[in-house]
């Protein structure tokens, strides 16, 4: 089995393609330069790498998450995000959804996954300059359920036929919010929301890794809305197979949630799915996320993204 360490810290791959867990090191603690590089090397070849048993509290995650970026401060949170630690937003499905734009949880989630592939996503895909990674603690978590799944996109690129890879090196596409809703008959309070706040850019559909180099399938099924230069139908048609090849299962990692687990994930390499197994539970899922300022994806033509409507570079 492969493992690296430094320190006493062990690096233990869990999955072909994606994902090691991280033990020895405890991230409450001052993390000297050698455990950071340990750390950031692992996520940078893993691209989602897990720790468990840490007792962080808000302050401790963001000052860990400034360690390897710039936390985003997002303008709007959820209403059970912590006042006072503008760096951190909670996500507890339950208490955001419920009750908003006139739907309850269970119709949100049937309207926002109404196929088998929507629910993929990285986080922001619609901004010009995406998060360029996710730190998220897991607070309250299901006794069982509530897994979270990762996919590695540089690995589907690189299992793309030679042929295929060569025809969507050079096509972009555009990324925009609420293109994987499915409205309400009649009159809809979300759509007109989204009309109130769209977010679009046209981003390469392959993007270079900034830092490793390699080629990225930029693809999920909860942005992407159309392919420049194809008609409606080749564009559907393209989307779902290369979708289809992102989230093949050897490309795939699972994690299971413990209180006081983190995951830590190339937002640039990956694309993630939030569990859908656990709302008819009833048990509470609070998680605390923090975001990494990323930069504008750049083409294998060396073509930046360029924003549509509702995005600016380094301004949220």
């Amino acid at each position: 089995m492969e493992r690296e360490t430094a320190s006493g810290v062990e690096v233990r791959p869990v999955a072909g393609h994606i994902g090691a867990e991280i033990s020895g090191v405890d991230l409450t603690e001052e993390l000297g330069e050698e455990t950071v590089g340990v750390i950031r090397a692992a996520v940078l070849r893993w691209k989602v790498v897990f720790f468990r048993g840490q007792r962080l509290d808000h302050a401790g995650h963001v000052a860990f998450a400034r360690r390897f970026g710039e936390p985003v401060v997002l303008p709007r949170r959820g209403g059970a995000s912590p006042a006072g630690v503008p760096e951190i937003e909670t996500t507890a499905d339950r208490l955001e959804l419920g009750g908003r734009f006139g739907m309850e949880h269970e119709e949100w989630l049937a309207r926002r996954r109404h196929t088998l592939l929507r629910g993929w996503h990285c986080d922001h895909g619609a901004r010009v300059d995406p998060p360029a990674a996710t730190i998220l603690r897991a607070e309250t978590v299901p006794p069982y359920g509530g897994d979270t799944t990762w996919a590695n996109l540089a690995a589907a690129y690189a299992g793309l036929s030679a042929p295929v890879r060569e025809f969507v090196d050079g096509l972009r596409a555009e990324h925009r919010l609420g293109v994987g809703y499915r409205p309400r008959p009649g009159d809809d309070a979300y759509v007109r929301h989204l009309l109130d706040h769209q977010v679009a850019t046209v981003h390469p559909l392959v993007r270079v890794h900034p830092v490793s180099g390699e080629r990225v399938l930029f693809v999920n099924g909860y942005y992407v809305e159309q392919i420049e230069g194809l008609s409606r139908a080749e564009s559907a048609a393209v989307l779902e197979m290369l979708l289809e090849q992102a989230v093949r299962p050897e490309y795939t990692v699972r994690f299971r949630w413990e209180p006081g687990s983190v995951a830590f994930w190339d937002n640039r390499a990956t694309i993630h799915l939030a569990p859908g197994d656990n709302a008819h539970l009833g048990f509470p899922r609070t998680m605390h996320r923090v975001m990494l300022a990323g930069e504008v994806p750049v083409g294998v033509n060396g073509k930046p993204s360029e924003p549509v409507i509702g995005t600016e570079a380094g301004r949220w």
